[in-house]
């Protein structure tokens, strides 16, 4: 369902990551440890918004290098910086993103954000957004089209309690027949989510 393939990631003569190769099957997975390198830099290849210096990755059977507009329609990503379109309105999102994954907004995807208290805030701009809100957002736009693959980065942060609580449920309920991927130091989420801790340095 998700297949890194010899990623390797410089920068100039920094090598965060070389010749990473795994394949995930569904499950929730969290790159969680303290120290780790280049945990976001392997979200954002995964989730196509940045290139590997080398490499593929294979998102439920699509190469993200050869077939890249196939491969981004079948995975959904939050990330770490919820404020790319902070005059766009939370519904805005949605429905544009629900666009580019060629579906709606629907009524699964509605209830997900409502349990986690977003639905007083859809109209807002992202900019008058809270931190949490603006998270819930993109989270809830992480369930339209039905993903094979949803990445996210700090998934929790700045989430109220019941929150976090309805966002660990989903992510097991996700997790039944999808890779769930995601980067953060919230041991919480990780435990209630059943997630298998996952070492960037030591795939392959």
């Amino acid at each position: 369902m998700l297949r890194i393939q010899n990623l390797t990631k410089r920068y100039g003569d920094h090598i965060v990551f070389q010749g990473l190769t795994h394949t995930f099957q569904p499950g929730c997975f969290a790159l969680c440890e303290e120290h780790s390198t280049g945990k976001s830099t392997l979200l954002d290849i995964i989730a196509g918004v940045t290139a590997p210096t080398e490499g593929d990755v294979w998102i439920d059977g699509h190469s993200l290098i050869k077939t890249p507009q196939q491969a981004k329609t079948r995975v959904a990503y939050v990330p770490d910086d919820c404020l790319a379109f902070p005059m766009m309105t939370g519904r805005e999102l949605l429905e544009q993103a629900a666009a580019e994954k060629n579906t709606t907004v629907d009524a699964t995807a509605f209830d997900f954000g409502y349990r986690m208290g977003l639905e007083p805030h859809l109209d807002k701009r992202f900019e008058q957004m809270s931190k949490g809100t603006r998270r819930k957002v993109y989270l809830t736009a992480a369930a339209l089209g039905n993903p094979a693959v949803i990445v996210a980065d700090g998934p929790s942060n700045g989430l109220d309690t019941t929150a976090c609580a309805v966002l660990a449920e989903q992510f097991k309920v996700w997790g039944q027949d999808r890779v769930v991927l995601f980067a953060c130091h919230d041991h919480e989420l990780v435990e209630a989510c059943g997630a298998g801790m996952v070492d960037v340095g030591e795939l392959g």
